[in-house]
């Protein structure tokens, strides 16, 4: 053997590159994921089919809208939506892809830079950028106009979707520690809201659309979008279609811009990441443990008795346990969102406001089941009916804290918003009557139709428990709305009769109605709450 093949005998084997083993291993999780069950490789399946259709459709449509002169502001809010898609996935959808997830790497001897390279293209494989690639094909296609737009245009195709990638991991990164905590999965159960939010927002948007010049009025929202990246590159293939160059040169300039940012944030964040402790150091806990020593806030105002304890452990609930602040939070989006809705729609009425105090009024309802299997440390404390008063009023207390003043806030912003003020004291004072009617009803129903609340999945009712949970509801529903059946008549009375002048009794009228039928209905409670202590204990319990 000559020394040249000794020295090449010698030499170690080249390693292998570090961006094909990152793309062997998502193809690799992506197999073993589908592996798992029949059901997961339908849902993925499923899921592949649906995004092709829908990009499908969408990229007909725009080629079909080619030639309009409104579809470049079109082209150019759809990718800023794409662009709020992707950096909002992460943040909602912490555990789609664990890949996500960098802090799996922090053992490994990997350098930020070659990682970031191997992390980006590895996300390139998977159905979210196909889809974003052919969305922006097909809008660079509605806009592009002569051989210098299609040049523009491919570039801009591909910036868009390195744009995207780069700032979905990005996000991720930086957020990484949030979203595997506890409050990050908090936020991905409230992912439903806001998707809930947004289908609302479509569907108005649609609407407007859907006018013989409902296109136009995208352009002065357009004319902003067009500057931001990278949705200014797909902005820019529209400038070179019409020979504006240095506009096109400026808007790819910008998106070129963003891209390297992007990588620079998140090749800092990720050696930050990779470098640095977390707070599950014995010193982190020590210093958090400091600094929460004292009580502030709410906690020092209330009293130490039984209502200042349970008023404080409510709110605590609402806050911290995932569906009881899913459904808080779901009570106070959409009360807020009917009057905002009815009013973008044209067809607006002060009475939408009359939601917020019906759903906020609903949280009243199965009090026992949202404490699930901690109600029997509830139930312990529970002797008389007097206890059992005292435990209901310090709910109730805690309930209406939020609830008067976002109420408030409601009927002021339906006024100002809707009109007319002259309706806002009779529409006031008839929200604190529904309130106070729903908290008579939730009390009355909690105690006589609890039902069980799953503490694992997404179920909010326990199997063999529907009937009785739609019964609680809507019965309780019906009965506040006949509770109220006085104040309506006053009003009808009052607007039928012409003493228009009179209207302002309904505010003082209504909070007397509203404080008194509650403090009725939580009495009557009471005794049917400590007679029936095993029966609530055995009904929240079966979850």
């Amino acid at each position: 053997m000559s020394s040249e093949s000794a020295a090449v005998a010698a030499r170690p084997a080249a390693a292998p590159s570090l961006t094909a083993v990152f793309v062997r291993l998502k193809l690799t999780l992506l197999r073993n994921g589908l592996r798992q069950s029949t059901g997961r490789t339908l849902a993925y399946v499923s899921s592949v089919i649906v995004g092709l259709l829908f990009a499908s459709g969408v990229v007909v449509g725009l080629i079909a809208l080619r030639g309009n002169p409104h579809v470049g502001a079109l082209v150019v809010l759809l990718t800023g939506i794409l662009t709020l898609g992707w950096a909002a996935i992460p943040l909602f959808f912490p555990a789609s892809d664990e890949t996500l997830d960098p802090t799996r790497l922090v053992m490994l001897p990997l350098r930020p830079r070659p990682l970031i390279v191997s992390l980006l293209v590895a996300s390139l494989v998977g159905i979210g950028p196909v889809v974003t690639l052919a969305l922006v094909t097909g809008s660079v296609i509605a806009v592009a106009d002569g051989a210098a737009a299609a040049a523009v245009g491919v570039v801009a195709v591909v910036l868009v979707v390195l744009v995207c990638v780069s700032l979905a991991r990005a996000v991720a990164t930086a957020s990484v520690r949030l979203l595997t905590s506890r409050r990050g999965r908090d936020l991905a159960v409230l992912s439903g809201l806001f998707i809930a939010i947004g289908a609302q927002g479509v569907n108005v948007a649609a609407q407007k659309l859907g006018r013989p010049d409902g296109l136009s009025v995208l352009e002065p929202l357009g004319n902003i979008l067009r500057w931001v990246p990278p949705v200014s590159a797909v902005g820019a293939v529209d400038d070179a279609g019409h020979g504006e160059y240095g506009r096109a040169l400026a808007g790819l300039g910008l998106t070129v811009l963003a891209l390297v940012l992007l990588l620079w944030w998140w090749q800092r964040t990720l050696t930050t990441l990779m470098t640095s402790p977390d707070s599950s150091t014995l010193q982190a806990v020590e210093k958090d443990s400091a600094r929460r020593g004292g009580e502030r806030g709410l906690a020092r105002l209330l009293s130490r008795g039984r209502t200042g304890t349970v008023i404080l452990r409510s709110l605590r609930y609402g806050w911290r346990d995932p569906k009881s602040k899913m459904s808080w939070a779901t009570a106070l989006a959409a009360g807020l969102l009917v009057p905002v809705i009815s009013a973008v729609q044209g067809n607006g009425s002060i009475y939408t406001a009359f939601s917020a105090a019906t759903l906020l009024g609903l949280q009243m309802y199965n009090q026992f089941g949202q404490d699930t299997s901690a109600f029997w440390m509830v139930a312990s404390t529970i002797a008389t009916p007097r206890d059992a008063y005292q435990e209901l009023r310090a709910r109730a207390l805690a309930l209406a804290l939020v609830a008067v003043p976002y109420v408030t806030l409601v009927v002021i912003g339906s006024a100002a918003l809707i009109g007319p003020w002259s309706a806002f004291l009779e529409v006031y004072g008839l929200s604190l009557a529904v309130l106070g009617a729903l908290l008579a009803t939730g009390a009355l129903s909690s105690a006589l139709f609890p039902y069980s609340i799953p503490s694992e999945g997404n179920k909010n009712v326990a199997p063999g428990q529907g009937a009785i949970a739609w019964f609680s509801l809507f019965g309780g529903v019906v009965a506040g709305a006949v509770l109220c059946a006085p104040l309506l008549g006053l009003t009808i009375w009052l607007h039928v009769a012409g003493l228009h002048h009179l209207l302002w009794v309904l505010l003082p009228a209504g909070v007397v109605y509203g404080v008194g039928i509650a403090v009725l209905g939580l009495r009557l409670a009471a005794p049917r709450v400590a007679g029936r202590l095993p029966e609530i204990l055995g009904a929240v319990s079966k979850g």
